[in-house]
């Protein structure tokens, strides 16, 4: 039996009675089985030894309702002790711990430490937004714990975070290089270091709809290591040698409202780790966090961040370079649709992730365990992201006529049924545009059908080798 065909029939078993039993659309149980089937088709045009996408990237791990929770692999070291430490006696999601703490201690270490990818410097400069259901998700206790570790490791620090993330100029200028301004000396800001941290992220995303503000393209450059600058009428600053890391809160409704399609297009979404939390547990009388000592962390967190300051270059040891090579094409080739376009730096990000995790664990080499564990974080992402948008492609034409698919008999329509299930007044060459795309992903593809005359011209669901199969 075939790799496709196997996997097929995981499917079955974890998801075959979720549309009777109401869990699952069967617009989503199809897509979600015509992306499976695309993940595998990658997967075997790639090296014997890569493992099948979907069982790299958890696609099947994740569940009709709320996804799998972040692996154990993730609470590796330092990160993984913290969480523990603190999980008791809050009532935050242990993936919203562990991302923010290693935002936190990838902030704290500043522009030291980094890998090299090709004439690319990667420092452990990440940017997460936690993404709750509802406003009660605890997402603000999560943050608190990790910040009050962080300054008491380097008490310094604490100048360093801010809010009010509004405008690409004030971003600047907080990180702002010296310089003489009409005649006097701008001594500018020594420590290089910013953690930006943005409890309605939501208010930033709508600050990005703004007609000529620049605040995506800072960001972006911002994560990308690139010198900042801005040039207006009244000012100019510039700020080299920048670390910057962001940590956002929304709700799923925000999120999916304010986040433009021009933003998940221009990369400025894909920078971001995309993280669901939830309420982890009810505690009336807020936990018992004073009864803990911390004072192991601190220490243990503040020899992280020294000895980050003792190294240069990070490379993989043998072993993670092994276990690289062989979640690489997956990683790299990516998913369709608006998915997609929101992990699109996968590489990138568990590169970083992964040096993180080496950091935190006193190594100059990233091994095995730090790669596992950024993997697992980052499989998360990825579920949460599923979770988020579903199989949006973030076209709204072929995600109508994605979901009237669904819906259709058979999982098939007429070209007619098509423009009439987009309101019949799109022009021809728009919903050809819509059409293409859902075939370029194998969402959909076409078929004909005999009448007499001319074939009719019908479209189906899913890739055509899995109907075929």
């Amino acid at each position: 039996m075939s790799a496709s065909a196997l996997l097929r029939d995981d499917w079955v078993k974890r998801f075959g009675d979720a549309v009777e039993r109401g869990t699952l659309t069967q617009a989503e149980h199809d897509g979600r089985l015509g992306l499976l089937c695309w993940l595998d088709d990658v997967a075997d045009k790639q090296s014997p030894r890569a493992e099948p996408a979907a069982a790299v990237l958890g696609v099947l791990e994740a569940p009709a309702g709320w996804p799998a929770p972040v692996g154990e692999a993730a609470f590796y070291g330092l990160a993984g002790q913290i969480v523990r430490a603190v999980e008791p006696h809050s009532e935050a999601d242990p993936a919203a711990l562990l991302a923010q703490s290693l935002v936190v201690f990838g902030n704290l270490v500043g522009r030291f430490a980094h890998f090299m990818v090709e004439a690319d410097l990667h420092y452990p400069c990440l940017f997460a937004c936690i993404v709750g259901e509802t406003s009660k998700a605890r997402k603000g206790s999560s943050y608190g714990h990790i910040e009050r570790l962080a300054r008491s490791a380097d008490p310094a620090w604490a100048d360093r975070v801010e809010s009010g993330l509004t405008s690409g100029e004030g971003l600047i200028w907080a990180v702002r290089d010296p310089e003489q301004r009409n005649g006097e000396d701008d001594e500018g800001v020594i420590d290089k270091r910013l953690l930006i941290f943005e409890s309605e992220f939501a208010n930033v995303l709508r600050v990005l709809e703004r007609q000529g503000n620049r605040l995506s393209t800072v960001v972006r450059d911002a994560w990308d290591g690139r010198p900042l600058r801005t040039l207006t009428r009244t000012t100019s600053a510039k700020a080299t040698g920048t670390h910057i890391s962001i940590v956002g809160h929304i709700t799923t409704d925000e999120l999916r409202r304010y986040l433009d399609r021009t933003e998940v297009a221009n990369g400025f979404g894909n920078r971001f780790l995309w993280l669901l939390a939830r309420r982890s547990k009810l505690l009336p009388d807020g936990g018992r966090m004073h009864s803990v000592d911390v004072q192991p962390l601190v220490h243990d967190l503040r020899n992280a961040v020294r000895f980050a300051g003792t190294v240069n270059r990070i490379e993989r040891d043998g072993e993670a370079r092994e276990r690289w090579r062989d979640i690489y094409p997956e990683l790299s080739d990516g998913l369709p649709g608006l998915a997609g376009a929101l992990t699109g730096r996968a590489e990138a990000q568990v590169l970083r992730l992964a040096l993180t995790y080496a950091l935190l664990d006193l190594s100059e080499t990233i091994k095995l365990p730090h790669l596992e564990a950024a993997l697992e974080l980052w499989k998360y992402s990825l579920r949460s992201v599923r979770h988020i948008f579903g199989a949006s492609l973030g076209d709204p034409i072929a995600d109508t006529i994605l979901d009237a698919l669904g819906r259709a008999a058979q999982g098939q329509l007429s070209r007619t049924e098509i423009r009439a299930a987009v309101g019949g007044r799109k022009e021809a060459d728009q919903i050809d545009r819509a059409l293409a795309l859902l075939a370029r992903h194998r969402l959909a593809h076409i078929g004909r059908a005999e009448t007499g005359g001319r074939p009719s011209e019908i479209w189906h669901l899913g890739p055509k080798e899995a109907v075929a199969a």
